[in-house]
């Protein structure tokens, strides 16, 4: 694994340790064999006072591994929202992308995480980024969502962030299309109601 102290010490969420640590000079966004820095691992395993420990001594919430996650996207993608917040206020690159050429919002939207995509979308994220897949934040929470209360929620706020309803898949075919497909009535009627064709 070529892991640090640090990164042991994050993965422990061992606050005192990694204080030490990086009193005694360690090199904060070192490498592990996977490309992880220390605070990406502490983000892998939601260890919110490592992370927190971390970001506060200046570690990059944008450094990417070797499968380009960086703690700002994981975080985003996975709902663990107080290390989402702590790396908004300390820099985040809301441009940036994973490997699948979408922003945090669209995996967050695909598995309903509501409290964060509402986060994301007020930090400032594109609603309208579209992915490798040729998906949107909405195509996504449509088309690998399952159509329940979380998915539901998420698709209103999209909505009223301004998302282009309109906007379809790369064979065209739209949201309102995708949301009848699947039988989600309730997000199809919130899609008519936002003027979806």
């Amino acid at each position: 694994m070529n892991q640090t102290p640090l990164h042991a010490a994050a993965a422990g969420n061992d606050v005192e340790t990694i204080s030490k640590l990086l009193a005694e000079g360690a090199t904060i966004d070192a490498r592990d064999g996977t490309g992880a820095t220390p605070l990406l691992v502490a983000t892998h395993g939601n260890k919110v006072a490592a992370a927190k420990a971390l970001i506060d001594a200046g570690a990059d919430v944008n450094a990417k591994d070797n499968i380009q996650d960086s703690p700002y996207l994981y975080a985003g993608a996975r709902g663990h929202l107080e290390i989402l917040k702590m790396t908004l206020s300390h820099g985040a690159d809301l441009e940036s992308i994973n490997r699948y050429g979408g922003t945090a919002l669209i995996p967050a939207s695909e598995r309903g995480h509501v409290e964060t995509v509402r986060t994301l979308i007020e930090a400032g994220v594109d609603v309208d980024h579209v992915n490798k897949l040729g998906w949107t934040a909405l195509l996504e929470a449509i088309i690998l969502g399952d159509g329940g209360k979380s998915h539901q929620q998420i698709v209103g706020l999209l909505i009223e962030a301004g998302a282009d309803v309109n906007l379809g898949d790369r064979e065209g075919v739209s949201p309102l299309r995708h949301a009848r497909s699947h039988g989600y009535r309730e997000i199809e009627k919130l899609l008519a109601a936002a003027g979806a064709r």
